[in-house]
């Protein structure tokens, strides 16, 4: 999907049209809650079947950052570029429904990279 966007990106330079790539964290989608016997009102439960899934988003987080670019009057710099919610959320600053700001690259700096 990278070299996608990459392509796309430099393919539509100049029409105006920016292509990129865009990934979210562990998603918290309703398959995964499914998976982990719970529901969008109690998902925390879900960190005893797998302790990592404290630090997942919504399909909703990904869908602010979206928003965010679409309203980023700088969104030809992005162009043909990959990025993350984690990451975005530090330029854009929006919030998840729960008014958390997930940061999967955070959360495995400190915790998963340390399980080795």
């Amino acid at each position: 999907m990278i070299h996608l966007a990459n392509a796309m990106g430099a393919d539509l330079s100049d029409s105006n049209v920016s292509a990129l790539a865009l990934s979210p964290g562990f998603l918290r989608s309703e398959a995964m809650l499914e998976y982990f016997g719970v529901m969008e009102e109690n998902w925390q439960e879900g960190a005893r079947k797998d302790p990592h899934f404290i630090a997942s988003e919504t399909p909703c987080y990904i869908g602010r950052a979206v928003a965010s670019l679409a309203a980023d009057p700088e969104i030809m710099r992005k162009s043909g570029k990959a990025f993350s919610t984690w990451g975005l959320v530090e330029e854009y600053g929006y919030q998840d429904k729960d008014g958390t700001q997930p940061h999967w690259g955070d959360y495995y700096a400190e915790v998963l990279s340390k399980e080795g």
